[in-house]
């Protein structure tokens, strides 16, 4: 089988209007089949890109508060708690691609960084493996951060968006109340195509 691409989940049309919107929600709805035949290091990997080309594109579904950019060009800043995978394929798409005009990098956050290494995040994903989750999502909270996990549970410590898999496909489920009180605005087109909105949002 043809390598998969994360980069080319979600091509960039050039189109506008209702039908802009309407392949918009087709691409969101992709779903990847866990490659069974090919062995579960290779499906973990195919999963990492995945997902990372999700939170590539999540960025230009959601509104930061303006302070959040001091400038035009200021860059938009990805740190990746736990997932080399994630992180390198996010590195590979910061050299060529740019979120609504914005050129944005990709940290590797550590465990005991704290709140000092949350500063001028813009994103924050947290993957299952990281023992310092809850920790993370808590120092988080109120600094205009969109927090995307992968855990089961984890909308109701804080997560914004969680990753699930649903019959071996990368899924998410969303908590749009909880992106708000601290800052964030998810789009509406996104929560349309969530998996699952969490109760009471």
């Amino acid at each position: 089988m043809e390598a998969l691409k994360p980069e080319n989940l979600f091509p960039v049309p050039e189109l506008n209007g209702k039908l802009f919107s309407c392949l918009l929600l087709s691409l969101l709805l992709i779903l990847l089949p866990a490659l069974h035949a090919q062995g579960s290091e290779q499906n973990e990997n195919l999963e990492q890109r995945v997902k990372a080309a999700y939170l590539f594109k999540f960025c230009s579904y959601v509104e930061w508060p303006e302070k959040s950019f001091p400038a035009s060009d200021s860059v938009l800043n990805i740190a990746v708690l736990g997932s080399d995978g994630v992180a390198n394929e996010l590195l590979h798409m910061a050299q060529e691609r740019n979120i609504n005009g914005r050129s944005f990098l990709v940290k590797r956050l550590k465990g005991d960084e704290g709140v000092n290494g949350l500063n001028g995040v813009h994103v924050l994903f947290v993957a299952r493996s990281s023992s310092k989750m809850t920790d993370i999502v808590t120092a988080a909270k109120g600094r205009a951060i969109l927090i995307v996990t992968e855990t089961e549970g984890a909308l109701s410590i804080g997560s914004m968006i969680n990753f699930v898999i649903v019959d071996g496909k990368v899924r998410f489920e969303v908590a749009p109340k909880t992106a708000t009180q601290d800052l964030v605005l998810i789009s509406s087109r996104l929560i349309s195509v969530a998996y699952k909105v969490a109760a009471g949002q």
